[in-house]
């Protein structure tokens, strides 16, 4: 009797491995149906060679392209010392002291984004590098002639644009200052273990990552934080199914006026957000466990449990670059 018994226990770890190991394959399976693992190279990285990213570099930490010298596009968007390419507060300050109205948004991978801002006006890095430089609230610089003569007056810049741009004369204008800066903008693409798993690493997630994200394919956090980014390639209500309520910034309907695009926004791309909090445009949302929770609501109509956004949470941390998975104190 106690043989027969050893039997049917084993016959019935057997069958619940099987089972475990069917609904692995099947959720690998679903990953890799709705999101794809981060590419080599971002688009419009052709003509890229050294000496334009190099110099790209440099400009982004430039802070004579602003009106007073005390602002760069790092200044907003921290690479340094475990920064996801943000700087962690609800709204920036600019050159002047004066607060932005939203949220500053990451660099990484960002140029695999339909479009640029949190109401896609820029259509990709270029014409993105080119608003903060003019805007009055950030860098301040009056207009593109100014930007120009102050880069041309700046003896280390002339060698460097002649050979970044070398079949230009000039070769500093402001086009090219802005296709530099993207060009290094390109280069910073952030693999994450969720990379590995979608690359068919079963064990670069543990049980609690691995219920996350069934859990966010499940109530359908995927039909709009999907693809390579999880997010950044569509627009979409910020409270699609109960209201935000910050309704202050009406998001694309300030560009358009049309009515149906009032608190639309494009849907954020989930790579690195464990380190990028606060969250949404208006950096209101301080812990991502509270982010979870509220688009659960907000765009889901969903009531989700504390399991729940505990596994999703752990889930979207996979989502963070292998170099910054130890974040800035």
């Amino acid at each position: 009797m106690k043989h027969i018994n050893r039997i049917l226990v084993t016959l019935l770890l057997l069958a619940t491995t099987g089972l475990a190991a069917a609904n692995t394959d099947r959720l690998m399976r679903q990953a890799n149906r709705y999101f794809s693992p981060l590419p080599d190279v971002m688009p419009g990285s052709e003509n890229d060679t050294a000496e334009r990213i190099a110099l790209g570099k440099k400009l982004y930490f430039e802070k004579r392209l602003s009106i007073n010298d005390t602002q760069s596009c790092a200044s907003c968007h921290l690479l340094e010392n475990g920064f996801a390419g943000v700087d962690n507060l609800p709204t920036s300050p600019g050159a002047k002291g004066q607060m932005g109205t939203r949220n500053s948004p990451t660099v990484l991978n960002a140029g695999w984004q339909d479009s640029q801002f949190w109401d896609g006006r820029a259509k990709d890095l270029v014409e993105q590098a080119k608003g903060p430089i003019l805007n009055p609230i950030e860098m301040g610089m009056p207009d593109e002639q100014t930007v120009e003569k102050k880069i041309r007056g700046i003896t280390e810049y002339q060698n460097a644009f002649a050979l970044a741009f070398p079949e230009n004369k000039p070769a500093i204008t402001y086009q090219n200052i802005a296709e530099a800066i993207a060009a290094f903008e390109r280069t910073l693409i952030t693999p994450a273990r969720f990379d590995d798993y979608l690359n068919g690493d079963a064990n670069a997630l543990n049980e609690t990552e691995l219920r996350g994200l069934n859990t966010f394919i499940k109530v359908d956090c995927k039909s709009c934080h999907d693809g390579k980014l999880l997010g950044g390639e569509m627009y979409e209500v910020l409270g699609k199914k109960n209201p935000y309520e910050n309704q202050s910034d009406p998001g694309i309907y300030a560009l358009t006026k049309d009515e149906a695009d009032r608190m639309v926004f494009k849907v954020s791309a989930l790579r690195n957000v464990a380190l990028t909090a606060p969250y949404f445009h208006d950096g209101k949302i301080k812990t991502l466990d509270e982010a979870v929770r509220k688009m659960g609501k907000l765009q889901l109509d969903e009531e989700l449990t504390d399991q729940q956004v505990k596994d999703i949470t752990a889930f979207l941390k996979t989502l963070t670059d292998k170099k910054r998975q130890h974040k800035h104190n």
